[in-house]
């Protein structure tokens, strides 16, 4: 699951990692017809092209300009598509990819853009699709890399981890949001998104929830109502049709480009992982030849999901970070009383035994390493104290386990941009205007922010985080606990992939633990019987690669992306008539 709290990573490290947006230049969006299989259930093809001073990669940034400053918008107000898109794809380089030290180097790939929206059976709204076809672009040996954003990144959210990869080979790359993504909406105002980015109040918006007017923001992931996890798999899915059908409207005369003369290969990152992972066990029709899962948020039987291990971690790790010596992100002063304080709640509360801090934080330990936490899974652990990660994901995921509408919070969580008072103030038109390309997909990020209504007391995240945890094991006679603990449920992998499959993982993931995820995925798929598939275990490599410029992580954790690549390289030689990769 990759989150990047943009503010918070801005006030780290801006003397390292400066911020650059450039206006781009984009041709005049056409609208293509779909081809009859699809014309249904989609909305009409927007065909963008992108050459000269524009790009597929960096909308003409290049790898200097993702490093460098950040110039003005036109209209901070009002921006155009063009500015928007070349923001998104700057946000989504700077939030997974390592540019100082892992990627010395962005080819230039000129080419056009298909954009759509397609819809899974039975959902309130649809995800985007996007794909990338490049000039160079071989059609007598065509090749269509399918991927999936990672955490609740939009659309362009895997440019950097593998559209890079598919389009400096001149394969064409075909995106999905998975349901996620940057579509927010202002209930005070009933504005949302159009398809190409901008804000607008269309009733064709991506998403428009039914919302009572206020000052709250509905999050896609978080509101929707929807439940997308449980169909990532058919996310990805209609996203490679998706992907031939942009083939065939960018080569018309070719013949036609189907799943038995297109090799499509899908490969994820974090959340895109499972998605991609998810996809290979529905693919009834053999639309895919292969898939690549790096760092899966995947769950299967038995297994913890993420919301349950990130509750765990959320209440006891600040405490337990006080022992041993793993690095911390933060001055001293900035966690270790917070951190203190926790462990002196937890003590009152049962939660953990001792008499003194060290022995408090020792109990937190034993109690996480009890619940499956490896030594390796809490070496970097100190970043999601930084980050605030764990509570990020855990207010989001409630709303979205729950179903729930922005108007019925699940444990008082809501979202808005704030006073200097910490209340929810009206968004400004130059706010709003920036969700699209600048957010995460959660919050906080592009100036919107937690609300936590349960906050009180000397430790003020505490007791939100044990109505999550009342709600997860105790909730079945409520409303929404029922629900979540069904969302739970509706969410598990089969572990019975249908296509080749390798997993990628780093050892020392703090957030998406191998031992919660990939390890037990490919052990119950292996009991099963299921063939060609192949575990790598990276050693000292950890979940975000963007992290690693870091001063803290400079030069002691290894770099995931390349491993993952090296995987695509692996799988691709297997299609071509070589041997199936071994584990590593």
């Amino acid at each position: 699951m990759r989150i990047l709290l943009l503010n918070t990573l801005r006030a780290a490290s801006a003397g390292m990692l400066p911020l650059v947006l450039i206006g781009c230049a984009m041709t005049p969006t056409q609208t293509v017809p779909q081809s009859e299989a699809t014309q249904s259930e989609a909305t009409p093809m927007l065909v963008t092209t992108h050459r000269d001073h524009d790009d597929l990669l960096t909308a003409g940034l290049g790898r200097s300009g993702l490093l460098g400053a950040v110039p003005a918008l036109a209209d901070p107000a009002a921006p155009t598509a063009a500015e928007l898109r070349k923001r998104a794809i700057y946000a989504s380089w700077r939030g997974i990819v390592d540019l100082v030290g892992t990627v010395t180097a962005i080819p230039v790939v000129p080419g056009r853009e298909f954009a759509s929206l397609r819809t899974v059976a039975g959902a309130r709204f649809p995800h985007r699709v996007l794909a990338q076809i490049p000039d160079n672009f071989n059609a007598d040996t065509p090749c269509l890399i399918v991927t999936a954003s990672s955490g609740s990144r939009g659309i362009y959210g895997a440019i950097g981890s593998v559209g890079d990869y598919a389009l400096r080979r001149g394969c064409a790359v075909v995106y999905t949001d998975k349901g996620a993504g940057t579509d927010w909406f202002n209930p005070r105002t009933g504005q949302g998104t159009a398809v190409d980015g901008t804000v607008s109040d269309a009733a064709a918006n991506v998403f428009r929830p039914v919302a009572t007017a206020s000052d709250l923001v509905a999050i896609k992931h978080a509101h929707s109502q929807d439940l997308p996890e449980a169909d990532w798999g058919q996310h990805v899915l209609q996203a490679a049709q998706f992907g031939l059908d942009a083939l065939n409207q960018a080569f018309p005369d070719h013949g036609g480009f189907d799943r038995r003369n297109t090799r499509v290969v899908a490969f994820g990152l974090s959340n895109g992982a499972a998605a991609v992972l998810r996809a290979g066990e529905q693919d009834q029709d053999g639309l895919l030849d292969a898939v690549v899962a790096a760092a899966p948020n995947v769950q299967i039987a038995e297994q913890p999901a993420l919301f349950d291990y990130a509750l765990e971690a959320a209440i006891l790790q600040p405490c337990a970070l006080l022992q041993g010596d793993a690095p911390a992100f933060l001055p001293d002063a900035a966690w270790k009383p917070k951190a203190e304080q926790r462990c002196r709640s937890l003590r009152q509360l049962g939660w953990i035994s001792g008499d003194d801090i060290a022995a408090q934080a020792a109990s937190a330990t034993e109690r996480l390493n009890a619940f499956g936490f490896s030594a390796e899974a809490m070496h970097w652990a100190g970043m999601n104290l930084a980050f605030d990660l764990w509570r990020s994901v855990l207010a989001a995921y409630a709303q979205t386990y729950a179903r729930a509408g922005v108007d019925a919070p699940v444990c008082d969580y809501r979202f808005a941009v704030l006073d200097a008072s910490g209340q929810p103030r009206a968004v400004t038109p130059a706010e709003q205007a920036l969700w699209w390309s600048d957010a995460s997909g959660l919050a906080p990020s592009a100036g919107v922010q937690i609300i936590d209504g349960l906050a009180t007391g000397d430790d003020p995240n505490l007791p939100g985080l044990l109505c999550l945890h009342r709600l997860r094991h105790e909730g079945m006679r409520e409303a929404q606990g029922l629900v979540l603990q069904q969302s739970l449920q509706s969410i598990r992998a089969t572990a019975r992939p249908k296509v080749p499959t390798l997993i990628v993982h780093g050892e020392q993931d703090a957030l998406i633990p191998i031992a919660f995820t990939s390890a037990p995925y490919v052990a119950a798929a292996r009991t099963r019987g299921v063939a060609n598939l192949a575990f790598w275990r990276v050693p000292n490599a950890q979940h975000f690669d963007a992290f690693l410029a870091l001063p803290v992580m400079a030069g002691k954790a290894k770099p995931l992306l390349p491993e993952a690549h090296q995987a695509m390289d692996a799988m691709r030689a297997y299609l071509d008539g070589g041997a199936f990769p071994t584990d590593r």
